[in-house]
């Protein structure tokens, strides 16, 4: 399944737990970077760095708000992951494991 590399990405940026921390704060609505910030013991420079991670995979989607920039959950990305992982974590008739070669262990 060639989703497997895209949702590879989006797992990878959620490895972070400081990512991890952003992601829970904006499922409760959208919220200024400033905002954000205050919320963690880190630098300006850093909380960009992991918005631009969350930003890139399409997790979260940004806006210019005046001099501000305003954060929030894709929710369609969102509700993809979560599908996503039903689908891996579920059995399915085009589950990778029924089109395995391997049948049986030695």
């Amino acid at each position: 399944m060639e989703k497997h590399a895209e949702y590879a990405l989006l797992f990878k940026a959620l490895s972070d737990e400081t990512r991890l921390k952003i992601v829970e704060m904006l499922s409760c609505g959208e919220l200024c970077a400033c905002d954000i910030l205050e919320s963690f013991e880190i630098t300006q420079p850093t909380l960009s760095y992991h918005m631009k991670i969350l930003t890139d995979c399409g997790l979260i989607s940004s806006r210019k708000d005046g001099s501000w920039i305003r954060y929030s959950s894709n929710i369609e990305k969102v509700n993809a992951i979560k599908s996503f992982w039903e689908h891996i974590t579920t059995e399915q008739q085009d589950c990778i494991c029924k089109n395995s070669s391997k049948t049986e262990c030695d």
